[in-house]
């Protein structure tokens, strides 16, 4: 993919009014040569920022919330050292993510959807001389009212206004008047005021026609770049920018958990006791199958070892750990010969010597587990009967439990998972779940801190 700077020319009314808008509206790629490696970094920052507004619409933030999120994940993630640059990334950003979300009808949705809302309360931030900017730019045929025009129509839009609950309209206020089939949406819910086939629209109103014409451009781009991408991109580019563009949309974007930084070494005499306190449902799963059953399959070995590798314990541990449950089912020598291999090599001692990492949220959501296996994600891959019973199992209150069969009716997975962990501790996780470890560590840190209140 070739990524260049836009030489787009200032329209008009931002050239008279000298008002520049740093929201891009994306409609050409930039002209301007990109780094490999900035290619993959800029694409992750806007990534950790549309996952983050993912999770504040599932769980139902309300949009004053909604705002201040935007805001301090823009903040948080899409900064350059250098101010001027700034606006290059959020540019180059969009089109790498815009080629990685193009190849399904799935993936173009959430896109679509998370773009739309991030594009919504960076517009709502902005005042009216940069909506204006970007009304022209999107070129919505819309005329500023004049004080004279207002103070004629001031009674019949502060009956609208009062019948809608929004603030009532001042004379330093600012309304714009637009054909009425511009804004459906207010037309339909009868919060504007319309005469002679015009729609006076309040400031705060304004979003509600700009965002429709933002989405239909994106939707629109987004069928193009696919055809585009599966033409010809894909093939030209597939030693080089295929890999990283394929792997992004399923990519997990925090600490790998590869060594056991925090929580120090795990002990095998305190296993069972931090599998009941502080591990999650998906290995508290599979810790209770193998304990029970005595044996394991590939899928559900590879899940745990590494997720147990991850919380600190040893490969000797590991393997005094696993031969002692496998040995009751295969015997010790059996076990010796065919499975203790499978433990050193995920600890890097065989083979490719190849230092394995624990399996992230997204990895084991994505698995599919057959006929007698037990790995995977509960909250995608359990009946609602059987992940009730496990819920309850882990002390999980019939209130929050309905909350959390909810979330995982509607694929919010990660999101359930949470809400289990805000349950189980009684403390909230702003952050989210999005790895195994991330949800022990998490726990062990919340109970060490109440033993020593």
């Amino acid at each position: 993919m070739e990524v260049v700077r836009s030489q787009k020319k200032p329209s008009s009314a931002a050239a008279s009014s000298d008002v520049v808008s740093n929201i891009p509206l994306y409609r050409s790629p930039p002209t301007l040569e990109v780094r490999l490696e900035d290619f993959e970094r800029f694409a992750v920052d806007r990534l950790l920022v549309l996952r983050g507004i993912s999770d504040g619409l599932a769980r139902g933030k309300k949009p004053d919330e909604m705002e201040k999120l935007v805001s301090d994940l823009w903040k948080a993630n899409m900064r350059h050292p250098q101010a001027s640059e700034v606006i290059n990334k959020d540019i180059i950003s969009h089109f790498v993510l815009r080629l990685v979300y193009c190849r399904t009808e799935e993936l173009r949705k959430w896109f679509l959807s998370m773009e739309t809302t991030l594009f919504r309360y960076r517009f709502r931030l902005e005042n009216s001389d940069v909506h204006r900017v970007l009304m022209t730019e999107l070129g919505i045929p819309y005329k500023v009212v004049t004080n004279a025009e207002f103070e004629g129509l001031k009674d019949k839009l502060t009956q609208v206004a009062r019948s809608v609950s929004q603030p009532l309209p001042t004379s330093d206020g600012t309304y714009y008047k637009v054909p009425f089939e511009e804004v459906p949406e207010l037309v339909a819910s009868r919060r504007v005021f319309i005469q002679k086939g015009y729609a006076y629209v309040a400031l705060n109103q304004v979003v509600s026609f700009v965002i429709p014409h933002f989405r239909s451009h994106l939707s629109k781009a987004l069928v193009l770049t696919n055809r585009k991408w599966t033409s010809m991109i894909r093939e030209q580019e597939k030693d080089r920018l295929t890999p990283i563009v394929e792997a992004l949309s399923t990519s997990y974007l925090g600490p790998d958990y590869s060594q056991a930084k925090e929580l120090g070494e795990m002990s095998l005499k305190d296993i069972d006791q931090v599998a009941r306190t502080s591990f999650p449902l998906c290995m508290r799963h599979l810790f209770d199958t193998l304990r029970e059953d005595h044996h394991m399959k590939h899928g559900g070995r590879m899940q745990l070892g590494l997720f147990l590798k991850g919380a600190g314990l040893k490969l000797d541990d590991a393997l005094a750990f696993w031969k002692a449950e496998f040995s009751q089912k295969v015997g010790a020598e059996r076990f010796d010969k065919e499975y203790a291999y499978g433990i050193r090599h995920n600890y890097g001692k065989e083979g490719k010597r190849t230092d394995y990492t624990p399996y992230s949220c997204q990895k084991i959501i994505l698995s599919t587990p057959g006929v007698g296996d037990h790995h995977g994600c509960p909250y995608r891959h359990f009946s609602e009967e059987n992940l009730r019973a496990a819920l309850g199992k882990m002390g999980v209150s019939s209130r929050a439990l309905d909350d959390v069969i909810d979330k995982a009716k509607t694929k919010h997975y990660q999101l359930a998972c949470t809400l289990t962990y805000e349950a189980v501790h009684g403390s909230s996780c702003d952050a989210g779940i999005n790895h195994p470890n991330q949800y022990l560590s998490d726990s062990q840190k919340i109970l060490e801190a109440k033993s020593t209140a």
